[in-house]
């Protein structure tokens, strides 16, 4: 049966949500879900925005089918080249051949390399400026390169004053029913998810977000339409305000994350000790997470929140505990950026896992990786007490 969602008059939300996928990109666990986007123009002349996943192709090209009736499908217009977007172009040009299919130059190389049979394709190659319009509605294209391939372009409508968006302000969650972000809580429905998107999948591209957030500040837009997830329609400016935090890589709050890594459970109690003494000295809110235990997602999510990092992890084969090594590889490659960070190592005969996790995030731009290093040989005692007590304070001063 088909599920559609009529977002203005003449603009549908003709997408699908997938609940049964483990892994967004076969890395990122999704318990929640994730919704795949498309939609549609009934105007003098038809169009679609992107298409869907190859999982939710059933339902996508049933709404589609439902939403054209007995019109024809003039444009299919691709933002985003992506094949959780552009898994079904070539059945739907297949079912309308005489569509016209609309992307940049860099688009039509990529669609080219998924699907070869798009040589013969009826195109019309937009860039930055150009417009197309189909009636009432008049699309201005808006280049925004890494955010976050380089083919990616942006579509702002004159008529209804929408931006769509491609990938930029979008979020893990299946759609539960409502299209609208004001159908939701989104603090608990969706911010976790939101902020988990961004910082995985966008995070590295912070300049390139910065630019288009520049660009965007010319434009009087009124609702934000992207390839995952609600479509904001009111209360723009807390999503606008998450992605300027984001993009310029500052925490959303003065938080404290300890992430700690623990073959026996000594460097637990450690953790368990700092994240007390921390709260008892009014570092706020303090969360706990097992580097083995977390898929590095969500550890990566903790950092875009929070502006203080503790590492505990033992030595282990003369390095870095390797759960906790892969999350400082992660950040290196995302681009983390101004975060204090405190590490703590646990070694019986040769701590060194503390020196060695700092020279991994010596790389990082603008971070501060405190003196201190809380030392633990087998397990913390009594005896500790003062070095604990210091290792708080100088977390807590920062």
């Amino acid at each position: 049966m088909k599920c559609t969602k009529k977002i203005t008059d003449s603009i549908s939300w003709i997408g699908a949500s997938d609940l049964r996928l483990d892994r967004f990109e076969n890395i990122f666990p999704i318990p929640e879900g994730v919704s795949y986007n498309s939609y549609f123009i009934d105007d003098e002349k038809t169009a679609v925005f992107d298409t869907a996943d190859v999982t939710v192709a059933d339902q996508y090209i049933e709404n589609l089918k439902a939403s054209l009736g007995d019109k024809k499908l003039d444009y299919l217009i691709v933002l985003h080249m992506e094949p959780d977007h552009c898994s079904l172009i070539d059945k739907v040009v297949a079912m309308y051949p005489d569509v016209t299919v609309v992307g940049g130059k860099q688009t039509f190389v990529f669609m080219q390399q998924f699907f070869p049979e798009a040589a013969s394709f009826n195109k019309l190659e937009v860039k930055e400026g150009d417009t197309l319009s189909t009636g009432a509605h008049t699309f201005h294209f808006v280049a925004a390169p890494m955010v976050h391939w380089p083919e990616v372009l942006f579509a702002y409508d004159d008529a209804s004053k929408a931006l769509f968006s491609a990938d930029a302000f979008g979020t893990f969650g299946a759609l539960q029913g409502g299209i609208f972000m004001d159908e939701y809580d989104y603090e608990k429905d969706f911010l976790d998810s939101a902020r988990r998107y961004y910082a995985n999948i966008v995070g590295k591209y912070g300049p390139q977000v910065q630019a288009v957030l520049k660009k965007a500040q010319g434009l009087d837009i009124q609702m934000i339409l992207p390839l995952h997830g609600p479509v904001w329609r009111k209360d723009l400016n807390v999503l606008l305000d998450k992605y300027q935090k984001w993009s310029t890589y500052e925490s959303e709050e003065d938080g404290v994350i300890v992430v700690y890594g623990s073959l026996y459970g000594h460097t637990r109690s450690a953790a368990d000790a700092v994240c007390a003494l921390l709260r008892e000295k009014g570092a706020g809110n303090v969360r706990q997470v097992d580097v083995s235990g977390t898929d590095v997602s969500y550890l990566i999510s903790e950092v875009w929140r929070c502006k203080k990092i503790v590492l505990m992890c033992p030595t282990y084969n003369g390095g870095i505990y390797p759960p906790m090594e892969n999350f400082l590889s992660d950040m290196a490659a995302l681009s983390v950026q101004n975060r204090v960070f405190a590490l703590a190592q646990n070694g019986t005969w040769a701590p060194m896992s503390g020196k060695l996790m700092s020279d991994k995030l010596s790389g990082l731009k603008n971070c501060t990786v405190l003196e201190n290093i809380l030392t633990i040989k087998s397990a913390l005692h009594e005896k500790d007490a003062e070095a604990l007590n210091s290792f708080a304070d100088a977390i807590v001063g920062v």
